[in-house]
Formats: C-alpha cells, structure tokens, sequence
C-alpha cells in the first residue's frame, strides 16, 4: 500500500518514488509527462499514477496531498486512505 511519493524534476524527464507502508519503495518515470512539463501537471500524473495502483492492486481509496513545495524541482506528498463515501442506503 502507498504511503508517500516524491517526484523528481531531473533533465532527462520526472522521475518518482513511491513509499509503502511495508517499507519498500518503487522508482520510476512518468513517461506520459514532458520533461519540460509544468510542476503541477507532473504532480498531478503522479497522484493519478498512485490512485490509480491503490485501487487495482488494494481496492482502496487513497487521498495524495502534496507538502509545501521545498527545495526546486523536489516535492513530497502523503497518501492517505479515503474517507469511505457516505452510506446512502441508511
């Protein structure tokens, strides 16, 4: 289960880590992204990237919420369960 992402501004594209909470971490590039894409549009990608492999891989919900921004081309999110949705049939 994914516990946090950093993303990584780097000359040859942006570049990832996802946290878990067992410990483990897995790397990669966002593929999709130019590397002269805008900060919020990497983000953005990367938070779908992680949303989406907690639901196929978990069948969980999960909120990413990016820290402030800190050193240049450098950013760290938390990721969250989801509040479940709300009982409608109650």
């Amino acid at each position: 289960m994914p516990k946090s992402i950093v993303l990584l501004a780097t000359l040859e594209g942006w570049r990832h880590s996802v946290r878990t909470v067992d410990g483990g971490m897995h790397c990669g590039r966002l593929t999709h992204i130019p590397v002269n894409a805008d900060p919020a549009e990497a983000r953005a990608a990367a938070a779908a990237m992680v949303i989406g492999l907690a639901q196929d891989f978990h069948r969980t919900r999960v909120d990413v919420t990016w820290d402030p921004p800190g050193k240049p081309g450098y950013w760290n999110a938390q990721v969250t369960v989801a509040d479940p949705p709300p009982n409608t049939f109650g």
